[in-house]
């Protein structure tokens, strides 16, 4: 018998096309993912008492704080309320430092992100740094 050659086999069209669109949607996935939970938004400090820092959670135990800073905010037109700045805290010594010192004026540098991950805290501004204490 005679041997026929082999015909090299090339992907379908469909093959190729559900390939690429599979590829797009995972680098798009992942893309998003990175700019919503890991883009650092935006830095800053802020200033203030703290109210409290604590420890808190079901299933992720993070460190929550609350500064209640000089001045009021107006949240509607006649009414007057309290400016406060509710953050997480991912650093064990920093929530340590803040828990001994709980009332004191602190200035604290801080990062902001897009969205919140529950291992991370319940809010969207982690602070990294203690710039002040007074």
């Amino acid at each position: 018998m005679e041997d026929l050659p082999q015909q090299k086999k090339t992907k379908s069209g469909f093959k190729k096309f559900l390939f690429l669109l599979i590829l797009f949607l995972l680098v798009g996935f992942g893309s998003y993912a990175y700019w919503k939970y890991y883009y650092v938004f935006g830095e800053g400090v802020k200033s203030g008492y703290l109210n409290y820092a604590v420890k808190k959670g079901n299933i992720f135990k993070t460190y929550e704080g609350k500064l209640i800073q000089e001045g009021f905010g107006s949240v509607k037109t006649g009414g007057i309320a309290s400016n406060q700045f509710e953050f997480s805290i991912e650093d064990d010594s920093i929530f340590r430092q803040l828990e001994l010192n709980s009332g004191k004026y602190f200035d604290l540098q801080y990062k902001e992100y897009h969205g919140v991950l529950p291992w991370r805290g319940n809010t969207v501004y982690v602070v990294d740094k203690i710039i002040n204490m007074k």
